[in-house]
């Protein structure tokens, strides 16, 4: 296990420079998007049409995964997605992109993520060590939230003198590198799969149900997570973007600035939960640092009126997600039995991402045509609202903002509190 565990680390490392490369398309597109509708809608559907085939295919892909070597579904997934980014390359380069083709791409990346996603959950499973799994998901928060930083700069840098082009190059660099070293250097361990019976596409999702149903906690632990999901997909992996670019006449510098922090927020927590140093209770760390990410997160990032403010609210909102992630995963790895993990991630995944959709629609719906309407409108509400978060373009999502950092961190409180929660303590 050990001789896996270091195999891991160049695995990490390599998926580490081959996020950077689709973070950084991600990016770009959100600016190349904003630019052509001006419309917090369009961003929003761009992460909509990714996450619905996430979320219907989860619920099946679980027993698939368990039954098919993880190795092999992890390369296809990650060949698909390069195919994508090639097509984008190639209609950027021929100036026929248009925005429903990223929605498609989108679409396509959605499926690939469905199976990607269990297939490496399980993958970890097998090569970590269960002492060390904490750990290691203070690593990957490490590496995600330094994505986050160097992604942003980058892509605006690159974006604003050379466009979506060579952004897309790079992306392409840093999949080959990161399908080269799965494919040569790392080997996932696998029972005998040859021996599994195949129940049907439904079995596993049915299976993984039944399981959670009769875990109550882990089950709570879930929702408590899709909530989490809908408050932040209503706003912070929403309409941040647009908010920024429209309270800071379309700076991108500004946007590239805030995300950047939110990037080092989830550094610094990724370092500390890597560190080993954590000691505390795994349900505290979920549920006291989702407290935390709303009301400093959420609350700041509305009344914020500037950059300094803005940087400010998105590293104390990020900050806290690495105690999130790592609390769910030690719970998971040390409740659920190996041989039903697929089922249960996918199952998990179906649940916990299931919301996303909901709040990116939802989001992007009351920024269009609710809030921004509303606070250009002259009553006593507004005039108050206006004092707390400004006036102009974007102080709707503002608003919205404020609405997350309270309700985020009062469904935080009254889970924390659950009777089937507090025996997991």
């Amino acid at each position: 296990m050990e001789k896996n565990y270091k195999k891991y680390i160049v695995f990490w490392l390599s998926q580490a420079i081959s996020q950077l490369g689709s973070q950084m398309t991600g990016f770009a597109l959100i600016l190349w998007a904003y630019e052509q509708h001006n419309s917090a809608m369009t961003v929003s559907l761009m992460s909509f049409f990714n996450y619905v085939p996430y979320i219907l295919v989860s619920v099946v892909a679980g027993s698939f995964v368990d039954s098919h070597r993880k190795k092999s579904i992890m390369l296809a997934a990650d060949s698909i997605a390069a195919l994508c980014s090639v097509t984008v390359l190639g209609l950027g380069l021929s100036g026929a992109l248009q925005i429903y083709h990223i929605y498609m791409i989108n679409f396509v990346l959605g499926l690939m993520n469905a199976f990607q996603g269990p297939a490496s959950a399980v993958a970890v499973g097998k090569m970590v060590p269960k002492e060390k799994i904490a750990k290691v998901s203070g690593m990957n928060s490490f590496s995600d939230n330094l994505v986050m930083v160097l992604a942003p700069v980058l892509a605006s840098a690159l974006y604003g003198f050379y466009g979506l082009g060579l952004i897309l190059a790079v992306d392409l660099v840093s999949f080959a590198i990161a399908f080269f070293v799965l494919l040569v250097f790392i080997q996932i361990p696998e029972e005998n799969l040859a021996k599994k019976e195949s129940k049907g596409i439904f079995a596993g999702c049915g299976e993984g149900f039944r399981y959670l149903i009769r875990n109550k906690a882990i089950f709570t632990i879930i929702i408590t997570m899709a909530l989490i999901n809908f408050f932040s997909r209503l706003t912070y992996e929403n309409i941040l973007s647009p908010m920024i670019l429209a309270r800071s006449g379309n700076n991108s510098f500004a946007l590239g600035m805030v995300n950047a922090l939110m990037g080092i927020g989830g550094i610094l927590g990724g370092v500390i939960v890597a560190s080993g140093k954590w000691n505390g209770s795994s349900v505290k760390m979920i549920y006291f640092s989702a407290m935390l990410s709303f009301l400093l997160g959420d609350l700041m990032m509305g009344l914020g009126q500037n950059v300094v403010l803005w940087s400010f609210a998105g590293l104390m909102a990020s900050l806290p997600i690495p105690f999130i992630n790592a609390g769910q995963n030690v719970i998971f790895y040390e409740h659920v039995p190996m041989y039903i993990q697929g089922r249960i991630f996918a199952v998990r995944n179906a649940i916990q991402f299931g919301t996303i959709p909901v709040g990116i629609l939802a989001g992007g719906f009351l920024a269009d045509y609710v809030f921004e309407p509303f606070m250009r409108k002259d009553n006593g509400v507004t005039e108050f609202l206006h004092l707390l978060v400004g006036e102009g373009f974007g102080s709707g999502m503002a608003v919205m903002f404020l609405c997350t950092g309270v309700l985020g961190s009062l469904f935080s409180y009254l889970f924390y509190r659950r009777k089937d929660i507090q025996m997991l303590k």
